[in-house]
């Protein structure tokens, strides 16, 4: 794989940063690895009641991704995802089961649909995350990004909208040698 992209579908920033992974993906014929980033673990299970119902669904939905992953299904786990996302991110609403179920459909994994009840795949749902946060962390959240002759993977990036393909290219271009590159620590801007 050329890249490893850690997500939690709850996520907004997160769904945007996939979303020019994909574009950047497309254009210079990268492969990507799909795996679980759990908001839900990250938090230790103290979830704000406005996002329990939320996590609740991320959580399941990682399920499938991983049980997805470990039969090497990137191409579905990506599917999936943008299921999710347009559902969900791009609709406007909150990640829920009902938007799991309806996303399992749409893709054509309907045959998969155990994975989301089975708690089975709960561990590897935590080793994904444990991976990703030990790449990247301490204190950080979904996205990671990770590639490979990276020592450590890059919380991000973060991005307040999808950018066109020629931002989308310069932002990768930036990054990559970021990654790489041991000595670099963050770049960060405050939110407005």
């Amino acid at each position: 794989m050329d890249a490893t992209f850690f997500f939690d579908p709850a996520c907004p920033w997160t769904w945007r940063a996939s979303r020019w992974l994909v574009t950047v993906a497309e254009a210079r014929g990268l492969s990507v690895e799909w795996r679980a980033f759990s908001l839900a673990i990250l938090n230790d299970g103290e979830v704000p009641p406005e996002f329990a119902a939320a996590m609740t669904a991320s959580s399941r939905a990682l399920r499938l991704v991983e049980a997805l992953r470990a039969q090497g299904r990137a191409d579905d786990v990506a599917r999936y995802y943008t299921e999710l996302g347009t559902r969900t991110h791009d609709a406007g609403k909150p990640l829920s089961a009902e938007l799991v179920d309806a996303a399992v459909e749409a893709a054509g994994l309907g045959v998969d649909a155990t994975a989301l009840d089975d708690d089975g795949w709960d561990e590897a749902v935590r080793e994904s995350h444990a991976l990703a946060y030990a790449s990247a962390g301490p204190d950080v959240g979904s996205p990671v990004l990770m590639v490979p002759d990276a020592e450590r993977g890059l919380h991000g990036p973060i991005l307040t909208e999808v950018p066109e393909l020629d931002d989308a290219l310069r932002v990768w271009d930036c990054v990559l040698p970021l990654l790489r590159m041991p000595i670099f620590h963050e770049v960060k801007r405050g939110r407005r």
